[in-house]
């Protein structure tokens, strides 16, 4: 590698891995009237798979629920992306991975998440944007207090 080689970053593909839609409560459930409550959980997985090739895979799961303990519906998306990342500095490689990539993979996802919730007979689920930059920063900082915190894998 020379001293002025450019950094590099291109989007390979972009890829569902995974979509699942659960009902579990069906047909009983459509006959509610009360609105659900709706947890999102995010999670955001990096790998290298070749030399300068990484796999990054954003996780978000919908759960409606009623009450305490009746779902109303779970949907799971692994939207995942191949991405180019070549003469980045290697402190530097981890926030492009856990912010940048999952920045481009959302847009995605939230419409994943969406198309899925109508199909399955509901109102449509509008995620909110994420900022991944403080979700980064604040997985750093329970990691530096000794929590338990998701490791990036890098090759």
């Amino acid at each position: 590698m020379t001293d002025n080689a450019q950094p590099v970053f291109s989007i390979e593909k972009l890829y569902v891995k995974d979509l699942s839609v659960e009902v579990p409560n069906a047909p009983r459930v459509f006959l509610e009237r009360e609105n659900p409550q709706i947890n999102v959980q995010l999670r955001t997985e990096g790998n290298g798979i070749d030399e300068g090739i990484f796999d990054v895979t954003l996780t978000v799961t919908v759960t409606a629920t009623l009450g305490e303990d009746k779902t109303v519906f779970l949907v799971e998306v692994q939207q995942a992306g191949i991405f180019q990342i070549r003469n980045i500095p290697e402190g530097e490689l981890e926030p492009v991975l856990m912010i940048g990539c999952p920045n481009i993979l959302f847009p995605y996802a939230r419409e994943a998440v969406s198309d899925a919730v109508t199909r399955a007979g509901f109102q449509p689920v509008m995620l909110a944007p994420v900022n991944f930059e403080a979700l980064y920063q604040a997985q750093r900082q329970q990691s530096a207090e000794g929590a338990a915190a998701t490791e990036v894998p890098i090759q």
